[in-house]
C-alpha cells in the first residue's frame, strides 16, 4: 500500500525560500513536510555548492526572528551599511561617477546583511532539525497534484503521498507544481548569464556593497565575513551569454586579471576565492499567484535578475503575508478565500517590482556611448536630491 501522510501544509522545495518558509510555519505551529528532488550541499567547496549569496534587507529579519533563523545566522551575517553605485561607463574602464547610498540616512540599521547561500542551507536544516512538526526529505521531489476542495493530494518521487490543506510551491522558476496547477507565466530573456563567486582583496570592503555599471550587467562585490584572514566578498558579474562563458572557462590567473580590470581595481587585486558557477539571467512572473489549495511563493511566482538584493526579499514578502493569513484565521488555512486574498495583497507589487528591475537591468546592459551617459546623468539626477534619494532606499528595502 502506498504511503500517506497527513500535513497543514506541504512544501515543494528545499532552497533558501522553502527552508525558511519551512521554518516559519514550523515555529508557528503548523504540522509541514518539505521536499526536495535534490541533495543539500550544505559545505563550501564541496561540488555542486551554491556560491550565491543572500542579501536579507531590514524587513526579513522580523520573520528570520519568528522563524528561529536569526539566532543561527547573526554570527554569520555581514552587516550592508553602504549600498556604492558607480559607473565606469566612460571611454577608459575607470569611475567616472560614484554615488553611496547610506543606511543611516533612513535607519538605525544596516540595509540588510548578507550570507553565502550554501551556509544558509546548513543553518536552516539544523533549525528544521529542532522541530518536531516539520518533516524535511531532501532527495524526495512532487511528481503530482490533485486537489479537492477540502485538501491537496501531492504524489512524492519515492512513491508516498502526501495530504495537505495548503500547498506551497517554491520549486523554482521551472515549478512542478505551477505546471500542474495550470498557471502559465510570462518570461523575458536577456541573453545575459551571470557568474557567481566569492573573492578576496587586499583593500577591505568596510561593509560597503560595490556595483559598478558599465556594459554588459552590474558588476556587484558585496561583503563577506573575512577569508583565511584576508578581506572577502561575493561577487555578481552580470555579461552578456557568450562573454559569461568565456569568462567562466578562462584559466584561473587570466580570470582574476579581468576581474580586477572591471572592478576598476577598487579594492586592488581580486583573487578567485571559490568555485564558478554561472547562471542564466531572467525575468518571469505567473499570471496569478494561487489556483485551488496551492500558493506560488518565490520563483515559483517572480524571478529577477540579481539586482538590489530584490529577489529572495520578494520570495520572504510572499511568506510575510502567508503566514499572516494563516495565523489569523488557522481553520481557514489553504480556502479558496485565504488565497485570494494573498493574490491581492502580493500580485500587484510583484508586477511592478519585476518591471522596476528589468528596466535596471536593461540601463546596466547598454554599451553604445550615448546610452551610457545617459545612465551616469541619471543616476547623478536620483541621487542629488534627497528627498528622491531616501524614498528609492525605502523602497529598495520594501518598506514604501
Amino acid at each position: 500500500m502506498t504511503e500517506t501522510t497527513q500535513v497543514d501544509i506541504l512544501i515543494s522545495g528545499g532552497g533558501i525560500a522553502g527552508l525558511t518558509a519551512a521554518a516559519a510555519f514550523g515555529a508557528a505551529g503548523f504540522t509541514v513536510q518539505c521536499v526536495d528532488p535534490a541533495p543539500a550541499i550544505t559545505e563550501r567547496d564541496a561540488k555542486g555548492a551554491d556560491m550565491r549569496t543572500t542579501a536579507f534587507l531590514q524587513p526579513a529579519r522580523t520573520l528570520l526572528e519568528e522563524a528561529g533563523l536569526w539566532q543561527r545566522l547573526d554570527a554569520h551575517a555581514a552587516p550592508l551599511q553602504i549600498m556604492r553605485i558607480v559607473d565606469a561607463g566612460g571611454e577608459v574602464a575607470e569611475p567616472r561617477i560614484v554615488k553611496d547610498f547610506d543606511a543611516s540616512d533612513i535607519s538605525e540599521q544596516p540595509f540588510g546583511w548578507n550570507l553565502p547561500n550554501w551556509l544558509l542551507r546548513r543553518e536552516m536544516i539544523a533549525r528544521l532539525e529542532e522541530l518536531p512538526n516539520v518533516d524535511l526529505r531532501m532527495g524526495c521531489g512532487t511528481t503530482t497534484l490533485f486537489t479537492r476542495t477540502h485538501e491537496a493530494r501531492v504524489g512524492l518521487s519515492d512513491g508516498s503521498q502526501t495530504r495537505a490543506r495548503l500547498v506551497i510551491a517554491a520549486d523554482g522558476r521551472n515549478s512542478p507544481m505551477r505546471e500542474a496547477a495550470g498557471i502559465g507565466t510570462k518570461t523575458t530573456r536577456y541573453g545575459q548569464k551571470a557568474l557567481a563567486l566569492a573573492v578576496t582583496h587586499p583593500i577591505p570592503h568596510a561593509n560597503v556593497s560595490t556595483e559598478i555599471h558599465r556594459s554588459g550587467g552590474p558588476f556587484t562585490l558585496v561583503p563577506l565575513p573575512d577569508h583565511n584572514g584576508m578581506p572577502s566578498s561575493a561577487l555578481v558579474w552580470m555579461e552578456r551569454g557568450p562573454r559569461a562563458q568565456e569568462l567562466f572557462a578562462m584559466e584561473k590567473a587570466e580570470f582574476e586579471a579581468e576581474m580586477t580590470e572591471r572592478s576598476c581595481a577598487l579594492f586592488g587585486p581580486l583573487t578567485l576565492a571559490s568555485n564558478r558557477t554561472i547562471w542564466p539571467i531572467i525575468s518571469q512572473s505567473a499570471d496569478r499567484l494561487y489556483s485551488q489549495r496551492l500558493a506560488l511563493v518565490a520563483e515559483a511566482a517572480h524571478v529577477v535578475p540579481p539586482i538590489g538584493a530584490q529577489g529572495l526579499n520578494m520570495s520572504l514578502g510572499d511568506m510575510r503575508v502567508l503566514l499572516e493569513l494563516a495565523k489569523a484565521d488557522p481553520a481557514d488555512l489553504g480556502s479558496e478565500r485565504m488565497l485570494e486574498r494573498y493574490h491581492r495583497k502580493r500580485f500587484a507589487e510583484v508586477k511592478l517590482r519585476v518591471k522596476g528591475i528589468d528596466m535596471l537591468n536593461r540601463a546596466s546592459m547598454a554599451e553604445a556611448q550615448p546610452l551610457r551617459n545617459a545612465r551616469a546623468l541619471g543616476l547623478n539626477a536620483l541621487y542629488s536630491l534627497a528627498p528622491v534619494r531616501k524614498t528609492l532606499m525605502q523602497m529598495g528595502l520594501g518598506v514604501r
